[in-house]
Parts: C-alpha cells; sequence; structure tokens
C-alpha cells in the first residue's frame, strides 16, 4: 500500500512509467537537441505531476482542471514522438510502442476526467 492514494492509480504509475522511458531517451540526446530534450521531458514528466496534484485538491472542478492539463500533456508527446521518429532518435519499434502507451494514459486519463463530471453532476 502507497503512502497516497494516487500512487495506487493506475494512470499514475502508466505516466511515471512514461517519463522514465523518455528521460532515457533523451538523456542520450546530443547538444543540438536541446529544445526535444527540454520539451519532452518536461511534457512527460507533467502528465504524472498534475495526476498527483489534481489529486491533492479539495474540489472536484480543481482536480478536473488538472486532469485535463495531464491529458493535454499526454497529447503533447504525440508529436514529439514523431519527430523523433523522423529525426532518427528512436526507432520505429519505440515509437510504436510509447505512442501505444501514451494513447492507453490519454485514455485513461479521458475516463478519469469523465469520473469527475459524473461527480459534479450528483
Amino acid at each position: 500500500m502507497s503512502d497516497f492514494m494516487f500512487e495506487n492509480l493506475e494512470v499514475y504509475q502508466k505516466s511515471v512509467n512514461f517519463a522514465d522511458e523518455v528521460s532515457d531517451i533523451i538523456e542520450k540526446l546530443e547538444r543540438g537537441y536541446y529544445h526535444i530534450r527540454d520539451q519532452f521531458g518536461r511534457a512527460s514528466l507533467s502528465i504524472s505531476l498534475n495526476i498527483a496534484e489534481g489529486n491533492g485538491k479539495w474540489h472536484i472542478a480543481d482536480r478536473k482542471k488538472y486532469f485535463l492539463t495531464a491529458r493535454g500533456s499526454a497529447f503533447e508527446c504525440v508529436p514529439l514522438l514523431e519527430i523523433c521518429k523522423r529525426r532518427k532518435i528512436i526507432t520505429e519499434e519505440q515509437h510504436d510502442s510509447l505512442k501505444q502507451k501514451i494513447k492507453s494514459i490519454s485514455m485513461m486519463l479521458s475516463k478519469l476526467i469523465s469520473g469527475t463530471d459524473n461527480r459534479e453532476s450528483d
């Protein structure tokens, strides 16, 4: 059992794993790719950070705002993956695997957001 409830959420765990995989990729980038390293690192990390912060909010509307931001960061990772593939920073297989992971995370976040919508109408 974790100290914080959000740590038990599958979407949180998957997003931390995703950010860790992205970190492995961007650590190896050459200096000329600073903009990709910076943006991809921040976007991938932002997903789990916003899930955690959202779970720390009392009001449902505040939680939803953070979950929406997390989903936006997940979507931001999609073109970054494409650019990394085109620049041969990652292989086609890495691209496909990471894209499936971000798709799964995005779908889970959409369900989390829908859950807050359902609670708002209670």
